[in-house]
């Protein structure tokens, strides 16, 4: 009678590992060899952390990374004004490298890259998932990092970063360090402040074009990355991944940067490079905002005898003919206005004729300004849309005088 063997033989299976191919060879090239680091042993297993130090004359660009000033604006800004007496020392610059940019509980984050301030100088630290089974790890050795921290510092980290991380601390069934962080996110502010001069405010385009800082050629796409790190996972082969090292680092490092500047930018507006004189209107709309009118009033005047670009200067003569108004310093206003008016902005038409009927009661005046604003809107440079919201207005104040100057005549 045939064996098992012989009777799966005959029915073509293979028996055994004499046959069946070799596996797949793994890489030479592991992490600790690629980007040197060191292991951290935790409650959780073991983790894998990569370092450097940055000394305190380094420079991001012109930007240098300590910061010089409390940063009482920012921290306005960020809606908790204790981040301002914080010492320095207490912020950590955090961003992270992620398994993909959807969110959610199946996105995890394999790299975390988190700088603080030192007394020497500058230390970063990044934390590595040699493998996800290290994520428990990695979470514990990156909570242990933010103990004496106050103050998280991210760029677009309030929406992105730190809620995915909540998401495995809370996976893991562990509540998260950064709940009792307060948060800046410079995403934000870095819209606000430049928004009229840079097309683009990506961490990549303000390290360019505000710290004047260029990355070597290790620096790889964002979009990238997370392939790369799956690639690393299936083949073994960690030499790709040195790049996605390096654009952490430079993220982290350009963070601390761009709080520096954006510090000194904001607490100290008018001691700036000309070339950041076009930025003050948007400070002043900034000041504004935060309720400081006499800060924001001395910037718009400084912006209207500076040599600023045609869109800044007209930016800055409407908020500070409102922010005049709305303090009843029609006096003041009054002479913004007729300057707006000979530049074409309609609403300058408008608030002249608002002033002159309702405050002084010159009606003729009043009707002057209300059949200009008219003519205005019939010459070139008014688009159908613009013409179609504001005619029926015009119009309605023209009929308006025209009955209340009849009743007068009577």
């Amino acid at each position: 009678m045939p064996s098992l063997t012989e009777r799966l033989k005959s029915l073509g299976v293979k028996v055994g590992a004499k046959d069946l191919p070799p596996p797949r060879r793994r890489s030479t090239h592991p992490i600790d060899e690629v980007v040197p680091g060191r292991l951290l042993d935790t409650p959780g297993g073991t983790a894998y952390l990569v370092e450097a130090n940055y000394p305190s004359s380094y420079y991001q660009g012109q930007v240098g990374l300590r910061i010089a000033n409390s940063p009482y604006t920012i921290a306005e800004w960020a809606g908790n004004i204790e981040i301002a007496n914080q010492a320095p020392e207490s912020y950590a610059f955090l961003d992270t490298e992620t398994s993909g940019l959807a969110g959610g509980t199946g996105t995890f984050a394999f790299l975390v890259g988190v700088g603080r301030y030192t007394q020497e100088g500058f230390y970063l630290g990044q934390f590595f998932m040699r493998d996800p089974l290290e994520e428990p790890a990695l979470l514990l050795a990156l909570e242990e990092f933010l103990a004496p921290c106050q103050t998280v510092v991210t760029f677009n980290g309030k929406s992105f970063d730190v809620p995915l991380l909540n998401t495995r601390y809370i996976l893991q069934g562990w509540k998260s360090p950064f709940q009792e962080l307060a948060q800046v996110d410079l995403l934000h502010l870095s819209r606000r402040l430049w928004r009229d001069r840079l097309p683009s405010r990506t961490l990549g385009n303000l390290e360019a074009q505000i710290l004047r800082a260029n990355r070597t050629d290790e620096e790889i796409p964002g979009w990238m990355i997370p392939q790369i790190y799956f690639d690393y996972l299936r083949e073994g082969d960690a030499r790709p991944l040195k790049r996605v090292f390096y654009h952490n680092a430079m993220d982290v490092v350009s963070l601390a940067a761009l709080l520096t500047h954006t510090s000194s930018l904001l607490e100290d507006p008018l001691n700036q490079s000309k070339d950041e004189s076009s930025d003050l209107a948007a400070i002043a709309r900034l000041f504004e905002d935060l309720g400081h009118p006499e800060k924001a009033t001395d910037l718009y005047k400084f912006c209207l005898n500076a040599e600023l670009p045609e869109n800044s200067y007209l930016d800055a003569l409407y908020h500070l003919s409102l922010l005049y108004k709305h303090h009843a310093n029609f006096q003041a206003a009054i002479p913004l206005w007729e300057i707006a008016a000979s530049q074409r902005q309609l609403y300058a038409y408008e608030e002249l004729a608002k002033y002159f009927e309702h405050h002084t009661i010159e009606l003729e005046t009043a009707l002057k300004w209300t059949k200009a604003a008219l003519e205005l809107l019939n010459t070139p440079g008014f688009s159908p849309a613009e013409q179609y919201q504001a005619l029926p207005e015009f119009q309605h104040r023209l009929q308006r005088l025209q009955r209340k100057i009849a009743s007068h005549g009577k």
